[in-house]
This record gives structure tokens, sequence and C-alpha cells, in this order.
């Protein structure tokens, strides 16, 4: 996440606490307590977690004192967000702070009250997070990437293509499980399809069908990879990365498109 993206973030979660949304903030009223589930693991630290202490400080806060950050983690695991956002809103948040579509979608089901403020999320509208990007409605309002715009997935395609002409053969990384996958892979098969490629999509939820996918690429004599947008692949970046490098593959995700091959 963005540096300028975290700080917007920020900034609505200290909007919907009702506290002066200046650069230098005074002492607030009272303590405030935000609960921050991030789907990344707890250790080492996610980028968008230190962004977002860097910015409460920036904003005057300091945590322990002015602020209570609760975080918590979903290690990759989309089935942990119900348990993690339980557990905050027992401790009577303030505000939630989520990280993607299915953490949100946890979130709205929890609470009707506590306001939410959701991150990484491709697409709020299709689904129902919000009523509109421009009057999002109800308790729920946050930052989105535009990934789920209709097309988004086929820019991949279209990347990889202009970076490596003679490309002809794509593996997808996909999760079923993950609402945000099918859309994307929808556009990338359409995009394929127009560009006369051969596509294999295969559907990695765990590390068994991790490891899995691995064997079948390396074993397809793929060309390029594509990583769609979810929790489980975020929490794998490294592996993902290690793995692309090993085969030589160029590579797209949801962050970035790295088109040239590892030596």
């Amino acid at each position: 996440m963005r540096r300028t993206t975290v700080g917007i973030i920020t900034t609505l979660v200290l909007c919907v606490l009702a506290v002066p949304c200046v650069v230098k903030a005074q002492p607030p009223v009272r303590v405030y307590r935000v609960g921050f589930i991030s789907p990344l693991p707890a250790s080492p630290e996610p980028p968008t977690l230190h962004a977002f202490r860097q910015g409460m400080r920036e904003l005057g806060y300091v945590e322990g004192r002015t602020v209570i950050l609760e975080t918590r983690f979903a290690e990759g695991r989309q089935d942990r967000f119900p348990d993690l956002v339980a557990d905050l809103l027992r401790l009577q948040v303030d505000v939630l702070v989520v990280g993607s579509e299915v953490g949100v979608l946890a979130a709205q089901k929890a609470t009707t009250t506590v306001p939410i403020v959701f991150a990484g999320v491709s697409d709020p509208v299709t689904p129902g997070i919000v009523t509109s990007l421009a009057r999002p409605g109800g308790n729920t309002t946050g930052v989105t990437f535009g990934i789920g715009e209709v097309g988004f997935g086929g820019k991949w395609v279209e990347l990889l293509k202009e970076a490596v002409p003679g490309l002809a053969h794509v593996a997808v990384l996909a999760n079923a499980a993950d609402p945000q996958s099918a859309p994307l892979v929808r556009d990338i098969q359409a995009a394929a399809r127009e560009l006369h490629m051969t596509l294999d999509v295969l559907d990695a939820g765990n590390d068994t069908h991790l490891e899995r996918a691995f064997a079948a690429i390396g074993a397809s004599g793929a060309q390029g990879l594509i990583v769609t947008n979810t929790p489980f692949f975020a929490a794998n970046r490294a592996k993902l990365v290690q793995f692309a490098a090993s085969q030589r593959l160029p590579r797209c995700t949801s962050s970035s498109c790295s088109p040239r091959r590892a030596a």
C-alpha cells in the first residue's frame, strides 16, 4: 500500500472518531480504541500497519496514551476474520480498520453501529460493501484501488504480452474461496482468448494447494505468472516471488508487475 493511501485511511479513521482532522491534532477528550485487522501474518510487522502507526504519530497521537491500537492478524486465512472481528468488538473498539473484502464483509455482518474503514478491497460496490463510491452509506467507508473494475485483470495479460512479445502461455493463481478472484479471472481469460494465449488457472487457497500449483506450473512450460488479489497470496508474497524467480517467470500481482525474467 502506498504511503499516500495509508495517509487517507488514517485521516478517515480520525474523522470517524470525530477528532479534528488537522496536521497537529489537539489532545482528544478521551482515549479512543482502534481495532486494526490485517490479512497478513503478524511477523514481520506488515508495512501497512507500520505506515498506519506512522500516520497516527504524524497527526500527534501517541499510542498507549492518546489512542490504543488493538491489532489482529488473519495470517492469510480468510476463515479467521469473523473471530478476529468478534474479539475486537468485545473490547468495544471505537472504529474497525479492516483489510480485504472478506474481512470487511465479516465486520459488516457483526456490527451495524461501529464504524468500519476498509483497505485492500478491489470493488466495494459489487458485493454490496458500499452503496456507491460517492455515497458509501451505512457504517462503512474506505479506500479502493480499482482492481475490481471490469477489464482490470486483462491489463495484467496485456502488460506481460507487451513486455515479452513471444509470450504464449501464462499460469494464473486464484483462490476460489475469495470473491475477489472470480471477476479478475474472467477478465484474464477474456484477454487471453483475444491474444490467442494458453491460460492455466490454478486454485490455491492453502499451503498444500499452493505447493501443488507450483509443481503444476513448473511442469506446464508456462512462460508467465499472474497472481490474483487475495489475503492468502499477500501473506505468501515472499514465497511467490521466490518461486517466480526460480522459474524465471515474468509476473504480475495486485501490487506490481515484474516483466523481466530473473537471471
